[in-house]
Order: structure tokens, then C-alpha cells, then sequence
């Protein structure tokens, strides 16, 4: 008797094989690639570290954020060095607060500033230049032109003067960083557009008769999603540090409330007092945060780019 007598069997067989071997799709791919990236790991566990520190690390203070040791104020700040004992982790600051307790609340609020400030770029930007671009002629001409002519003023000139005008507001810093920001994804978004908007499914959407604001929303944002990724990470970083030199311009996040640009600002005028602490522990979060953003940016790039793929 023949070896294949059953050939259904082997053709069964061969399907099993076959489904087994099942392929990766791109974003399978990119996540791979990211995590073989160790620096971009590295960023990422930072990155989470610092986040959960800003969410939880209040339950593990021993003092409110605005809770003053009169003791400790003042020319007595000095005395206020971090110890585990009376409770002040991180010491006190000038006025006598739990540093602690406050580097908490300054996380929090530069990283808020952060990632809103980037959502509200992103959103805008990718939707005006993906717009452009999809509709192009002299509406692409005239909404870039205006871009550019954006471009040309000077942003923290800008922003410094909403400040001032409508008041120094957590609601007007989000505002006021996130609508003059979007300026950059904008061009980014425009340029991708122009290159995906005479691919076939785009053709097939307008011959099906789909409304161009569906084939933008539905078709051409999906396909712009891997670079608006990468400059989000990219942008968040950005916001920090717009954040951070307008506190310590002491127009931005303002009493009792507090960012990290503020605590920077306040602990560098103590310098001189012997209390390094009042700027070190601010500084060190600042930094680590921001490298910690770039690293995972720098690492969802090569990931993402289709290049090295």
C-alpha cells in the first residue's frame, strides 16, 4: 500500500504547518525592534518610574505640599537637610515646605503641562496640515502660507503675552503652549499627506463616494499615525522646558501650586545658603524626565521608520 494514501490527511496536515507559521505584522515588528533598542528601554522604565512617582508618591509623604515648619524657615531653611527621621525625604525648601511632598506636586503638574500641552499640538497640527495637503491647491497654498507667517513670531513672545493679558492660569499655560505648538506637526502632517493621498485605498474611498472629511479622519490620520508617535514623545520634552523657563520667568504655574521650573527657579536663589538640596532634587527629576522622553522618542523613531524595516 502506498506511503500518501490519504491525501487529505497530508493536505491537512500541510494547512496545520502552515497556520503555525503565522506572519508579524508591521507594528508587531516595531514593538520587536523597540525593545531590542536598550537605551529605549531604559528610557521607558524611567519613564514609568517617574510617572508613578508623580501619581503616588503623596501617599508616601509625611507632609502636605503646603504645609509650613516655621522652624525651619527662613535663615533656619539650612537646618531642613533631608533626613528619613523627621519625615522631610527630600529636606525643605526657603519657606519651610516639605521639598518631599512638593517635587510630587512639581512632577505632576510639568508632566500634565507636558503631555497636554503635545495633545493639543498634535490634534491640531495633524488635522490643519492633513487637511492641507489632502485638499491642496490654493487652500493648501493659502492655510501653509499662514503657517509660515506664524512661524516667523516669536513663540515664547507670544505665549509670555497671553499670560499677561488673560491671566497666569494652569487653564491659559495648556492653552497658550499647545495652540502655538502645533505649528511644526502641521508640516509634518502636510508633507506625509501629499504622499499618501494618491495611494489606491484613498481612490477607492473617493470613488465609492466617500465626503473628503471622512477619507481625512478615517483614511489619511490612520496612516499618519507612526510619525505623529514619535514627535509627540519628542514634544512632550519641548513643553516641559517651555513650561519650566516660564515659571522661572515666575509667569507660569503660580502659588500654591507648583512645576518643576519653579522649584529649579526657587532653589537656585538659595544657592549661596549652603542648600543644595532645595535645587538638586528638582534638577535631578527635571533632567531624568526629560532624557527618559527623548530616549523613548529617539527609540519609537527608528522603530517606526520604515527604512529599517
Amino acid at each position: 500500500m502506498s506511503k500518501h494514501a490519504n491525501p487529505d490527511a497530508d493536505i491537512l496536515q500541510e494547512i496545520q504547518l502552515t497556520s503555525e507559521v503565522r506572519g508579524r505584522s508591521l507594528w508587531q515588528n516595531a514593538v520587536s525592534r523597540f525593545f531590542r533598542n536598550k537605551a529605549a528601554v531604559a528610557g521607558l522604565v524611567v519613564l514609568i518610574f517617574v510617572c508613578l512617582f508623580a501619581l503616588f508618591g503623596g501617599l508616601i509623604a509625611q507632609y502636605e505640599p503646603d504645609y509650613v515648619d516655621f522652624s525651619l524657615m527662613g535663615a533656619n531653611s539650612y537646618m531642613g537637610t533631608p533626613s528619613l527621621e523627621n519625615g522631610h525625604y527630600f529636606g525643605v525648601d526657603y519657606d519651610g515646605r516639605d521639598l518631599f511632598a512638593r517635587t510630587v506636586m512639581g512632577t505632576r503638574i510639568s508632566l500634565l503641562v507636558g503631555i497636554v500641552g503635545a495633545l493639543v499640538a498634535v490634534i491640531v497640527g495633524t488635522l490643519y496640515g492633513a487637511t492641507a495637503g489632502y485638499i491642496g491647491g490654493k487652500t493648501d497654498g493659502i492655510m501653509m502660507r499662514t503657517v509660515d507667517i506664524l512661524m516667523s513670531i516669536p513663540f515664547m513672545f507670544v505665549l509670555i503675552l497671553m499670560l499677561v493679558i488673560f491671566g497666569r492660569s494652569m487653564f491659559m499655560l495648556f492653552l497658550g503652549i499647545g495652540l502655538i505648538s502645533w505649528l511644526d506637526m502641521s508640516r509634518i502632517a502636510r508633507g506625509q499627506t501629499l504622499s499618501i493621498k494618491n495611494k489606491e485605498f484613498v481612490e477607492a474611498a473617493i470613488a465609492t463616494g466617500v465626503r473628503p472629511l471622512t477619507i481625512i479622519v478615517r483614511h489619511i490620520v490612520p496612516n499618519l499615525l507612526g510619525i505623529v508617535i514619535v514627535y509627540s514623545t519628542l514634544l512632550v520634552p519641548q513643553m516641559i522646558i517651555f513650561e519650566s523657563f516660564i515659571s522661572y520667568l515666575g509667569l507660569g504655574i503660580q502659588e500654591p501650586n507648583t512645576s518643576l521650573g519653579a522649584l529649579i527657579n526657587q532653589g537656585s536663589e538659595q544657592l549661596n545658603n549652603g542648600t543644595m538640596w532645595m535645587l538638586g532634587y528638582p534638577l535631578a527629576f527635571f533632567l531624568i524626565t526629560l532624557f527618559a522622553f527623548f530616549f523613548v522618542g529617539d527609540g519609537l523613531r527608528d522603530a517606526l521608520d520604515p527604512k529599517d524595516r
